[in-house]
């Protein structure tokens, strides 16, 4: 990436919210604003010897380092490529016996390249590390006791022979990552796989309603030639019309959410009150509140206690999860959803997680109408909800048009497979490795819908056979995880 690449934006102050990002020329629709490098990056613990540490994709054979016996390669090309983030790191894992967590290794690796290129600003870079808000002054007394560990813990694992520097320097590093490390993804973008530092995204500001959305792309270095190969990135994409002069913003949580649980969670964990028109008019709270519409409105005693009884569910449902008794969980969906029918619309968030959390592990379990049911009534109420270009609704479209197509109901599955298209077509762009997934799937879930509309009892038949002889893939098992934030904020 060069410093051209940031022609399209300027640095400026916004008001209330301090430095931000504006447009210098239009944009539409799915344009990509800027692509922006890791400046450091690295995987999480727990998956170290099953993602690559150059490109953060997901394999089941990984080339392990011969030094230090802890980074994992696809291949000699990502091997060669982390060479020069990962000689300095190599031998002092060796010499201190083990690799320290993430967040170490990460500020390290920060301030490796510090040492090799200065403090100053980096090419491509608009932004310096050293000038990107900390927040420490803001952080709570158990958050300073998880820094001063982190900070020892570096101390223990610097090699003696580098550069050292000040207990506040280091300091702000943690603080950094702890405010700006951003969440990276497999190819697939199913799950978190490691964290990164992105100095110019994090001059993007929140809104809860933005103009733009981040995707992280692994890169591509398949290709013969060199030349065509890309770069582990991210990409800040235009999610509408975007004039020149106007602020870029993106969400730095998941918008299903009511205002005020919006608002403390960014409070929380990003130190700012949301003044966007979103929380100041509380938009969407009412649908996300939404009661059944009839004859007879629910009494408010009842609602109350539907409530109520979601929210202790959702407890019981998460500590099953936590254990892996899916059973159990449809148990609770079912009882749940069975009182939550005639009181609470369907758009009603209490309603909208039951109906997520049940589809999913409906799915995983394989009992695909039920699943596909629940699905379709999710993203009827997410398509009332959600911005029409979120890069979540696409993927939760995706999901649902799936389960349909796994239970025969190929005309709804084609449907959505086709909508959630024309959503991550945006999000994502053409070239992403899931769009380029789903385009495949709808190729092929059209060429299904045109032989079951030429004759459906020989589309059933052939399925049938088709079911038979070959094993039903099993669904990825349900992610625990909570999705839908950019910042790899520790909770």
């Amino acid at each position: 990436m060069t410093v051209e690449a940031m022609e399209c934006v300027e640095i400026f102050n916004s008001a209330g919210k301090g430095r931000g990002l504006k447009a210098t020329k239009e944009f539409w629709a799915g344009d990509v604003i800027f692509a922006e490098t890791a400046y450091a990056a690295v995987v999480f613990d727990n998956l170290t010897h099953s993602v690559c540490h150059t490109c953060f994709k997901r394999q089941e054979k990984l080339q392990r380092c011969g030094q230090c016996k802890f980074a994992h390669y696809c291949d000699r090309t990502c091997q060669k490529d982390a060479w020069v983030n990962h000689k300095t790191e190599c031998s002092a894992i060796k010499k201190l016996g083990k690799a320290p967590n993430e967040n170490v290794r990460l500020a390290a690796r920060i301030t490796w390249r510090i040492e090799r290129e200065g403090s100053g600003l980096t090419e491509g870079c608009l932004v310096s590390i050293d000038d990107l808000e900390n927040h420490i002054d803001n952080f709570q007394e158990e958050e300073k006791n998880g820094l001063m560990d982190d900070v020892q813990s570096f101390l223990d694992y610097w090699p003696s022979q580098s550069q050292h520097y000040s207990m506040n320097y280091i300091s702000h590093i943690f603080g950094v990552i702890s405010c700006n490390g951003f969440t990276l993804s497999d190819q697939r973008g199913l799950q978190a796989v490691g964290v990164g530092i992105f100095p110019n995204l994090c001059l993007v500001n929140h809104d809860c309603w933005p103009n733009c959305t981040v995707i992280f792309n692994n890169g591509n270095h398949e290709a013969v030639k060199s030349m065509y190969h890309t770069q582990m990135r991210i990409e800040l994409r235009s999610l509408g019309k975007i004039n020149k002069g106007d602020e870029l913003s993106v969400s730095y949580i998941d918008f299903l959410n009511l205002t005020e649980d919006r608002q403390k969670q960014l409070k929380k964990q990003y130190y700012f009150d949301c003044t966007c028109e979103h929380c100041t008019k509380k938009i969407k709270d009412d649908l996300l509140l939404a009661v059944t519409e009839g004859d007879q409105k629910p009494a408010d005693s009842l609602v109350k206690e539907v409530v109520q009884f979601s929210k202790d569910t959702m407890e019981k449902i998460d500590k099953a999860r936590s254990e892996g008794l899916y059973h159990e969980v449809v148990k609770y969906c079912r009882e749940c959803l069975k009182r939550q029918e005639p009181v609470l619309a369907e758009t009603n968030i209490y309603k909208l997680r039951i109906l997520s959390i049940s589809s999913e592990v409906l799915s995983y379990l394989q009992m695909f109408e039920e699943a596909a049911d629940n699905a379709k009534k999710m993203v009827d109420g997410y398509l009332k909800v959600y911005h029409p270009h979120n890069a979540q609704l696409g993927m939760a479209v995706m999901r649902a048009g799936v389960t349909h197509w796994h239970a025969g109901l190929i005309e709804v599955g084609h449907g959505m497979i086709c909508k959630a298209y024309a959503i991550l077509l945006i999000t994502h762009g053409p070239s992403h490795p899931i769009t380029k997934d789903l385009e495949a799937m709808r190729a092929q879930s059209e060429m299904e819908l045109r032989m079951f509309q030429q004759n459906e009892f020989v589309y059933y038949k052939m399925r049938e056979a088709a079911l038979s002889n070959k094993p039903i893939q099993i669904m990825q098992e349900p992610n625990t995880e909570a999705q839908g934030t950019i910042f790899n904020k520790k909770h």
